[in-house]
């Protein structure tokens, strides 16, 4: 696990744009039962494609006009037990970080891995999620 006041600041990246964080698998269970519409989880990460891509990349995304109903993240490296109950949602995709699932009742209709975020900028990505905004939301 890292030191909780060392990924504070990669934390309050999304929350401070109104992503909900949350960090136990109460939490998540919560979340996918009671939002309806779509939503969409990120799977948190301190890695370096997370900092120069995923997270900058989510919140151009979020600037769109068609986007998920309700919005969360948990962190991969600090939240586990949530963590790991997010990806018990995204079936038939390995565990990723960062990642970002977009989900419609439930289940998975688009999904962002690390293999589509790692050498990509920001806006790349953020074009990537918005595509599926519009499709899905």
């Amino acid at each position: 696990m890292y030191n909780p006041a060392f990924i504070k600041p990669m934390r309050e990246e999304l929350t401070k744009i109104g992503v909900k964080e949350l960090l136990t698998p109460e939490e998540v269970d919560q979340f996918i039962s009671n939002s309806s519409g779509s939503q969409l989880i990120f799977v948190n990460s301190m890695c370096g494609c997370a900092a120069g891509g995923a997270r900058p990349g989510l919140a151009m995304a979020l600037e769109n006009e068609k986007k998920p109903a309700a919005i969360a993240t948990v962190f991969a490296g600090q939240d586990a037990d949530a963590t790991q109950k997010a990806r018990s949602y995204f079936h038939g995709y390995q565990p990723s970080s960062p990642s970002a699932a977009l989900l419609k009742d439930g289940k998975v209709v688009f999904m962002l891995e690390r293999t589509d975020i790692e050498g990509y900028s920001a806006a790349e990505i953020a074009d990537k999620l918005k595509t599926a905004f519009n499709q899905y939301c």
